[in-house]
């Protein structure tokens, strides 16, 4: 039961960290990031959502939901103070950019071969 649970609140955190993740991204990369991804991973939660249907009760589930977007959103707080105190602005606009870069290049390889 607990082991269940355990992979229940891994599947909500993995799968909300995905979405979340399409919010830091340019329009023309979120929108890529968008289509590939995101809809992969509200797929992936809501499935995780009815696997936590089918195995436990309705607080259960809440709890886990809550519990997952919270972890989700204290992360991202937590990385984004970390990485402000350890790189400078331009140093993180770089990163940024090339990350996005990197993904549309990376889609469009795919989407061609």
């Amino acid at each position: 039961m607990i082991l269940k649970y355990i992979s229940f609140l891994i599947g909500l955190t993995w799968s909300y960290s995905l979405i979340k993740t399409q919010s830091i991204f340019s329009k023309k990369a979120g929108l890529i990031f968008k289509v590939f991804v995101s809809k992969v991973s509200w797929l992936t939660f809501l499935a995780a959502i009815y696997f936590g249907y089918k195995n436990f009760t309705i607080e259960y589930i809440l709890i886990g939901i809550v519990i997952s977007i919270a972890l989700v959103h204290v992360g991202f707080i937590f990385l984004s103070k970390l990485l402000k105190t350890k790189f400078t602005e331009k140093q993180l606009l770089l990163a940024k950019n090339f990350f996005e870069y990197s993904l549309i290049v990376w889609v469009l390889y795919y989407f061609f071969y």
